[in-house]
């Protein structure tokens, strides 16, 4: 995490819930968040007291996928749940059971980082039955950059397909609006003001707004007024990377 005072000034997120799923459509930046709330939880928990873990259920995005990050997560001490070896790129049913078993036996923070929108949620409900009520978060990230989610009506459709095809609640929002290098402050506030307009309409609690540690910087603090997940970027375009 950033320790630059700007950043850490903002206020942190609170969550009630230990098993927290991520949900949103192709592009919002999901995935990102999910590997920095992972980055998140084991700077406030020792592994020893509340160990961390994320599972990658997304199959939609061939590229940002939180198992991209894995060996900077375990680095970490967080346990990264995907396909390993050879398998690394293969779809998620191949893990289905151990996933399932770490939802059912959690003992720590589970971070479920599940796949674009609707089509990604189905995943989600081959395991509905291993979830017990009450004790998830369904979180949605709303990019108001992204065409699906541009709009009240396009973000009420969003969550109507989501709930549909997980067969699970959405119960919270987190604003994520961007576009990657070219974020402007004007960019994350208006996406902002969208997100609690979603809130409201559906009155869904507004979890948290996520922006890069050098975007927060150029925003007034005073401009936002719910708490801030800092992000620093872990997952890269495939021409971005280093050999």
């Amino acid at each position: 995490m950033s320790v630059d005072n700007k950043v850490i000034r903002f206020q942190s997120p609170v969550f009630s819930k230990d098993i927290i799923i991520i949900v949103g459509s192709y592009g919002s930046g999901k995935s990102e968040v999910a590997v920095n709330l992972a980055r998140f939880f084991v700077s406030h928990f020792p592994p020893s007291e509340k160990p961390v873990a994320i599972a990658d259920l997304d199959v939609v995005n061939p590229y940002f996928r939180s198992r991209e990050a894995a060996s900077v997560l375990e680095e970490l001490g967080i346990r990264a749940i995907n396909p390993k070896g050879g398998q690394f790129y293969a779809d998620i049913p191949i893990i289905l059971p151990e996933i399932k078993g770490a939802i059912e036996h959690n003992e720590g923070i589970l971070i479920l980082d599940a796949g674009g929108d609707d089509v990604g949620a189905k995943v989600l409900s081959s395991l509905n039955n291993a979830f017990i009520p009450d004790t998830y978060e369904l979180l949605l990230v709303l990019n108001a950059n992204r065409p699906f989610t541009s709009d009240m009506e396009g973000c009420l459709k969003m969550i109507k397909n989501i709930e549909t095809a997980s067969r699970l609640k959405v119960t919270g929002i987190i604003s994520n609006t961007h576009l990657m290098e070219n974020t402007t402050p004007e960019i994350i506030i208006k996406g902002l003001k969208l997100s609690k307009a979603v809130s409201k309409k559906t009155k869904l609690p507004l979890s948290f707004l996520s922006a890069t540690t050098q975007d927060l910087k150029k925003i007034a603090l005073n401009a936002i007024d719910i708490p801030v997940l800092p992000l620093n970027r872990l997952l890269l375009k495939p021409w971005e990377k280093k050999d």
